[in-house]
């Protein structure tokens, strides 16, 4: 019998994705009120337009900031147990990391492993001044030492459900919604 179709539940609609993005880049800007070398690097899939969202706000704001994209693929610590590999993205990072205030940019932080494996993916790029996280949904179960300094929401859910993240540039329209299994084991 094939599982049952997942339940849906919404936890963000367009307006409060964009309240969230609204109010990490102004955190961003209270943190770094007059730092000129800062970087939003986003983390592929869906980091990406996450970062390309806030550095529109920073730069509407007045702020100059770099933008670059980031494929952890390779720093997988999980690459071996997929059946078909993902697909390479390749990092895009056109500017001098060194010394910069990098703020790693990643639609969903939970536990951490995509954190270690974008840190570990940067620095082969350069020796940043100071590596931050901004997510737009902090999840509780952090199996890795990593925290998202800014965050839209934090939420702690049970295992067996999943945060989902839709952006207006990939997907068609802004949301964050969690799905739900029924009968899946934690």
């Amino acid at each position: 019998m094939p599982d049952p179709a997942p339940i849906q539940r919404l936890l963000l609609d367009s307006a409060g994705v964009n309240r969230c993005l609204d109010e990490i880049a102004g955190a961003i800007m209270k943190r770094w009120p007059e730092e000129e070398k800062l970087a939003l690097v986003g983390i592929y899939n869906r980091g990406v337009p996450f970062a390309e969202s806030l550095a529109a706000r920073l730069v509407a704001a007045g702020r100059w900031v770099e933008t670059g994209r980031i494929d952890i693929t390779q720093y997988r610590d999980d690459l071996q147990s997929f059946t078909v590999l993902p697909r390479l993205e390749g990092s895009d990072i056109g500017f001098d990391l060194d010394d910069m205030v990098v703020i790693l940019c990643d639609e969903v932080v939970y536990t951490a492993r995509t954190s270690r494996a974008a840190l570990e993916e940067l620095l082969d790029f350069g020796r940043p001044r100071c590596v931050q996280i901004a997510a737009l949904v902090d999840r509780a179960g952090r199996e890795l030492p990593f925290q998202a300094e800014f965050a839209g929401i934090r939420v702690d859910l049970p295992k067996q459900e999943r945060v989902n993240v839709r952006f207006t540039a990939t997907d068609g329209r802004d949301e964050v919604f969690v799905t739900s299994w029924e009968n899946k084991p934690a």
